[in-house]
């Protein structure tokens, strides 16, 4: 199961940067150049920085997993990008 995301931020490469930093002392993360992929238990989570946002994207074997990544990931950005307001993420399944 895959779901998608994106928010929009004029700080992508900072957030994706600090989310990889903090999650890297739990789980594997791989850095592809500004892009992280976070390897959890339940599947794994990547963050794109693109000009305008971030492309998040989780994938797991169930939906219930997938909507638990999804909600990890969300929670986590929306706390880093605390000073933007931001909105809740619309995720969608692809």
């Amino acid at each position: 199961m895959r779901q998608i995301a994106h928010f929009p931020t004029d700080h992508a490469a900072q957030y994706v940067a600090t989310m990889a930093k903090h999650f890297g002392h739990k789980i594997a993360v791989e850095i592809t150049g500004e892009a992280a992929l976070l390897r959890f238990d339940a599947g794994e989570g990547r963050l794109v920085p693109q000009p305008g946002g971030i492309a998040l994207s989780v994938e797991a074997a169930t939906a219930e997993d997938a909507a638990m990544l999804a909600d990890v990931l969300e929670r986590h950005l929306l706390r880093f990008a605390h000073r933007e307001d931001p909105a809740a993420l619309l995720w969608a399944a692809e």
